[in-house]
């Protein structure tokens, strides 16, 4: 039975705190939803990050967490290889479960999350913040309102910097800890899920060349958060074989007969966190760029091309819903949470989880888990693999 949920009952618990954990915290106190509680690898590290964070409760395991009757929605922002357990079993103690992506490591780990979460009716959701940027809002109500025409080509990228170095260092690098995919699996599945859901088209056939142009890294003696700063000596690393992919390109058959091509690196100078896409249609194209989030580009044949700037004057409905400031005043990468959160958590306290979600779910998490198999697979064997 689910009990009745609102802001002043609800209890949010936090598992994970290094580079995302605090996004989510942020996002959800901007909505005015308070996080009770904090798991960490230990009682000291939660304690410490707790009053860090200005938590209530710390818990030094996720086991302590989930024994807490007054929390009722958990948000897992730990490493990859917990991302299963650490929500099976959430949702075995009756949990309400926020994840980041990926889902899990294997589409069969998410099968069983997507089966068990229906099986006990908890909301569930996947951590696709993206999909909450207004121009990418924007951008799907026109493709789905015609106005490009029917999509012939969807093309982009995503690219990143931060491993340009062979010094630089993150748990991502460790198949054990992150996954045997990396490039594609941390945020070539945030491109492959907004294509997907901006163009409302499934993926039907991949074919995928990965390359690590570093087989061996130096690996600090000491961890090392995502994205800090690492000024170390040499006798501080130790080399460590690398097996992950630093370079992907795949190229895709989309359902309609539509073609596309991804490709994705995080060794990429300059590029601190790019993703593009543009949408190429029989009328017009559509282009969006992360680093400039509030502009969408329409390219035409016969007319000008245009700028479209972020104001909820002229967006549609759907993006609309999405914006919290006017025209000229910019949303980035921390509104993106909130407007997820906002969503989920509106749906949360209505109570009625017969309706559809507006928001990514274990269904989407577990739809790119078999799309990223198949990636592997396809750069593994040299040939197309169908979906």
């Amino acid at each position: 039975m689910n009990k009745k949920l609102a802001k002043s009952t609800i209890g949010v618990g936090i598992v994970g705190t290094g580079f995302i954990g605090p996004a989510h915290v942020e996002a959800l106190r901007r909505l005015g939803i308070p996080v009770l509680g904090l798991a960490e690898v230990d009682l000291e590290t939660a304690q410490k990050k707790a009053a860090e964070l200005g938590i209530p409760k710390a818990y030094g395991s996720l086991e302590a967490l989930l024994a807490d009757a007054d929390i009722d929605v958990v948000h897992i922002a730990a490493p990859n290889v917990l991302h299963y357990p650490f929500a099976k079993a959430a949702l075995q103690a009756g949990k309400h479960v926020i994840c980041e992506k990926p889902l899990a490591m294997n589409a069969q780990e998410s099968a069983e999350l997507v089966r068990l979460a229906d099986e006990v009716q908890k909301v569930n959701v996947v951590n696709f913040n993206i999909r909450m940027y207004p121009m990418v809002q924007q951008a799907r109500s026109m493709v789905q309102n015609g106005d490009i025409g029917n999509l012939l080509i969807i093309q982009g990228s995503y690219l990143q910097d931060w491993l340009l170095f062979p010094t630089d260092w993150n748990w991502r690098l460790e198949p054990s800890a992150g996954g045997s995919l990396r490039a594609v699996g941390d945020i070539g599945s945030h491109w492959l899920d907004l294509m997907t859901f901006v163009s409302g088209l499934k993926i039907k056939e991949v074919f995928a060349d990965f390359k690590t142009f570093y087989p061996v890294r130096k690996k600090p003696a000491r961890p090392l958060e995502t994205f800090t700063g690492k000024i170390l000596q040499s006798s501080d690393y130790v080399d460590q074989p690398i097996s992950t992919e630093d370079y992907a390109t795949i190229l895709l058959h989309f359902e309609k007969d539509v073609q596309g091509v991804l490709t994705v690196s995080q060794v990429c100078s300059g590029r601190k966190n790019r993703l593009f896409f543009e949408i190429n249609g029989a009328q017009s194209s559509l282009a969006w760029n992360s680093e400039r989030p509030n502009e969408l580009w329409v390219g035409h044949r016969t007319q000008p091309n245009q700028v479209i700037m972020k104001d909820p004057a002229i967006l549609s409905p759907e993006a609309r819903a999405v914006t919290s400031y006017p025209g000229g005043h910019n949303e980035g990468f921390p509104d993106t949470f909130k407007q997820l959160y906002h969503k989920v958590y509106t749906y949360l306290f209505n109570g009625d989880f017969t309706k559809m979600p507006d928001f990514p779910t274990f269904a989407d998490g577990h739809y790119e888990m078999i799309l990223c198999d198949a990636i592997e697979r396809s750069a593994r064997e040299k040939k197309w693999i169908s979906l």
